[in-house]
């Protein structure tokens, strides 16, 4: 998490002097609607972690019953290597401290808006993890309902996390839900048309595969795959289940990819992958594929077609396409190393994504944000990486001037 410049203020020592024996808080890392991140430094050993602090009201008793069920869920699944790690937990009569490791490269969405899109190689190691901690929550009935790229940490070996369990709950046999919980973006059609009518179907643990699925087109793409400035109209697109994979955003995704996200992006919960059916998928079993797929037979024309194309993969990072002036003049866009650096810095100066795809009538938005991150950077820090993305552009048009050069 991004640590934060303005300190919050913090619970009573009096009251939560137990807490305050053992760890020595440190600076803002994130906030929530009712809850502080901070790091915290546990005096005996010296140790970092990440602290929850939940404070409520003396009178509202539904928060309360809340953080001790989000403590006990922590607890049950404690131990998954890609699951947050609870260490200790505090109550007080005014509020809730929930100690848990620390991931020092904080979240997967700013993670993302630097990188703008993932390759299918690190989408895949992500989304692999991911799978097997849904697949463990959901075989102990738990759904967490509030699956996003916000909500998934990486450590300090880029391992993933899922965090923020406020809006879990453990089912019981054959039980369903009824409540809207979640992130717009991210809802499922189900979750969508119980919340708007009463008499629709109530829902359960594929509520998270939906999400699972946003995820998976978000990273390949840089894209949501749901978005409009009108929530209304976003609700309507996600409840239809209408979403496009076409357009410069999935230039180069196979449709292995494509195919896994077609069977998460499903409007019929029933119909939907589960987390175990989504980890069976050749998306997963990319290298095994292509070695059944690819195996030469074993005659003289297949070697020679075979070595041709080896030589040739070898040397497309030595002959690149030639860029004409005027066509990086006219769509610098169409270009990928422009491409990504267009997008950085629309980021960087605005806060948020601005470009609609040109095939599309997406737009990267906020990534559902609800506040703009860029208001979370010092000035000097934006000035400072707007030099050394102009650094970047000034190389890229002396390396195309070169190799105009060389071929005239």
């Amino acid at each position: 998490m991004m640590a934060l410049d303005i300190d919050y203020h913090l619970p009573d020592h009096e009251t939560a002097e137990q807490f305050y024996q053992k760890y020595e808080t440190k600076n803002v890392m994130g906030k929530g609607l009712s809850s502080v991140v901070r790091k915290c430094i546990e005096k005996g050993t010296g140790k970092e972690f990440a602290c929850k602090i939940i404070e409520f009201n003396d009178d509202n008793q539904a928060e309360r019953n809340a953080s001790s069920k989000e403590i006990d869920i922590l607890k049950l699944v404690r131990g998954h290597p890609n699951i947050i790690n609870v260490v200790a937990s505090f109550k007080t009569p005014t509020c809730v401290f929930i100690v848990m490791e620390l991931c020092h490269n904080g979240e997967l969405f700013d993670y993302l808006t630097t990188v703008v899109r993932l390759s299918e190689k690190c989408t895949r190691q992500i989304m692999s993890s991911i799978f097997n901690a849904v697949n463990y929550l959901h075989s102990h009935r738990i759904v967490h309902r509030d699956l996003k790229l916000e909500n998934i940490l990486m450590d300090s070996n880029m391992n993933i996390k899922i965090t923020d369990f406020g809006f879990a709950v453990q089912l019981g046999e054959n039980e369903t839900l009824h409540d809207s919980f979640g992130t717009p973006g991210y809802m499922s059609p189900e979750l969508l048309k119980r919340a708007q009518n009463a008499d629709m179907p109530e829902y359960g643990l594929p509520v998270d595969l939906w999400a699972c699925g946003v995820i998976l087109y978000t990273l390949l793409s840089g894209l949501p795959p749901f978005w409009n400035r009108r929530e209304n109209v976003m609700f309507r697109m996600i409840k239809d289940g209408q979403y496009t994979m076409t357009g410069a955003a999935w230039e180069g995704v196979s449709e292995t990819a494509k195919d896994l996200i077609r069977h998460l992006l499903v409007v019929d919960a029933d119909e939907r992958y589960t987390a175990a059916q989504a980890l069976q998928h050749p998306f997963f079993n990319i290298e095994r594929t292509r070695r059944r797929d690819f195996m030469p037979k074993r005659t003289l024309k297949a070697h020679i077609i075979l070595i041709w194309s080896i030589n040739r993969l070898r040397t497309l990072h030595y002959k690149p396409q030639p860029i004409r002036g005027k066509e990086l003049l006219e769509n610098p866009y169409r270009f990928k190393s422009y491409r990504k650096m267009v997008d950085s810095i629309a980021f960087l100066l605005y806060g948020h994504w601005i470009r609609k795809d040109e095939h599309q009538s997406q737009n990267r938005a906020t990534l559902f944000q609800a506040e703009e991150k860029s208001d979370l950077l010092h000035h000097e820090q934006i000035l400072e990486q707007s030099r050394l993305l102009g650094e970047q552009s000034e190389a890229l048009q002396l390396k195309h001037q070169n190799e105009m050069h060389e071929k005239t």
